[in-house]
């Protein structure tokens, strides 16, 4: 079996799955946030059920409009919060939260071996800790806190295998983005992907997560990585209870196997529309830009801020930029506050926000208005997605975002690099 095919299993107390099977499968944990945890809710209220099948597995997370913009965004939290201290489950205010798909690792909730599911498409992202998480409508979300499992089917697998070198700039989203750009939107469409390789490898945790964040721009139900040493030190520092680590088997059948050279991968970025829509940065030209944004749970973490900073430094983001930084959780920024991280943004002119998914939906802190082109580091590009349906949205790595802050166009850090240098 393959490494998604071996959780399921053990998952459906069964000794085998197969792709095409419908299976119950007990859940780990199950999530929500301030967008459809207020559906998940009012559902589970119908179902006549009064407590949650296990208060230390149900999870909710405001992330999405807080701290609140509006009334409306304010009545979600408050039915949140009330329902989180009804019940006694997870939960996580204001001023201790965090984008929930960066806090629930980093705060050790999801484990290696785990079913994890969300009421939100970018649940795949656990998948780098070796889990098979995936994301689930708000009424399918209130029937696993009712229940304590779900009804899948199997999906197949495609295994994605990463050979040769990374140049320099280029990382995992780099990696995910020129993937997407081959297999399409559809590519892997209601499959789980198992990255590997190694390039995998000699990938960092942070990198991994923007990979498997990502899964489900290519289609992906879940995207896993195998668990290693990097996984495991990670994983050992954070976890409160006992997990079991799953390997796929020598002989696992996967429904397509794809191999990629990176050693000739440039900086992508996505062009509007669409994730698949992505070109090597060479191939971009004097393309302006109105404003910056640096976050996200795809590159919000503490790796994405230092390579961000590294880049501004020294520098000043262009006059005709917004560039917006926002750490991916409480801790995030704490660390890139101690790091001197938040001091570097703040004095090149870049504006700092708490933890919030905010703009990447469209939400706040950095809605687009009609003609205006961004680059950012979040996950999808497509029309009205960041605000305006007349705006544009360019998705990069955190480099990328930042030396297009400065140089007030889609630019290499290369590109800055060689401007620096000319200039003196």
């Amino acid at each position: 079996m393959t490494l998604a095919e071996k959780i399921l299993a053990a998952h459906a107390n069964k000794k085998r799955v197969s792709p095409g099977d419908f299976i119950n499968v007990r859940v780990d944990l199950v999530m929500s946030n301030d967008v459809t945890a207020p559906i998940a809710i009012r559902e589970f209220q119908k179902l006549g059920v009064k407590r949650v099948f296990d208060p230390q597995k149900v999870v909710m997370v405001p992330d999405h409009f807080v701290p609140n913009k509006d009334i409306a965004s304010a009545e979600q939290a408050k039915l949140m919060r009330e329902f989180a201290r009804k019940q006694g489950i997870i939960y996580f205010e204001v001023g201790e939260m965090g984008i929930e798909h960066v806090l629930l690792p980093e705060q050790g909730l999801v484990l290696p071996g785990e079913v994890v599911i969300g009421a939100d498409s970018h649940t795949c992202t656990y998948g780098a800790l070796g889990a098979f998480a995936t994301g689930m409508g708000s009424t399918d979300i209130a029937a696993a806190m009712a229940t304590g499992d779900i009804w899948m089917k199997v999906p197949p697998t495609i295994k994605l295998v990463y050979n040769g070198k990374l140049e320099k700039w280029v990382g995992g989203k780099d990696l995910i983005l020129h993937t997407i750009g081959d297999i399409g939107v559809d590519g892997a469409l209601y499959s789980a992907i198992e990255f590997s390789g190694e390039v995998i490898e000699s990938l960092s945790i942070d990198g991994r997560f923007t990979m498997a964040n990502m899964a489900i721009e290519a289609g992906g139900k879940a995207g896993l990585f195998g668990v290693d040493n990097k996984t495991q030190l990670y994983v050992k520092s954070r976890a409160e209870r006992p997990y079991l680590v799953y390997e796929p088997d020598g002989d696992a059948e996967y429904s397509r196997v794809i191999e990629y050279d990176v050693s000739a991968i440039e900086p992508q970025v996505a062009l509007p529309h669409s994730p698949a829509n992505s070109k090597p940065i060479s191939k971009l030209k004097n393309i302006k830009i109105n404003q910056v944004v640096i976050g996200s749970c795809t590159n919000g973490r503490l790796e994405d801020l230092r390579l961000a900073a590294h880049i501004l430094k020294g520098n000043k983001v262009h006059p005709g930029v917004r560039c917006i930084v926002i750490p991916g959780s409480q801790q995030v920024y704490f660390d890139a506050l101690i790091e001197g991280l938040i001091e570097i943004f703040v004095r090149v002119g870049a504006a700092v926000s708490t933890p919030t998914c905010g703009p990447c939906l469209g939400g706040h802190m950095g809605v687009l208005a009609d003609g205006e082109k961004c680059v950012s580091t979040t996950n999808r590009n497509f029309v009205g997605r960041m605000g305006s349906p007349k705006s544009e949205v360019y998705l990069a790595n955190p480099a990328v975002a930042a030396a297009s802050a400065v140089m007030g166009k889609i630019a290499s850090p290369e590109e800055l690099l060689q401007r620096v240098k000319v200039n003196g």
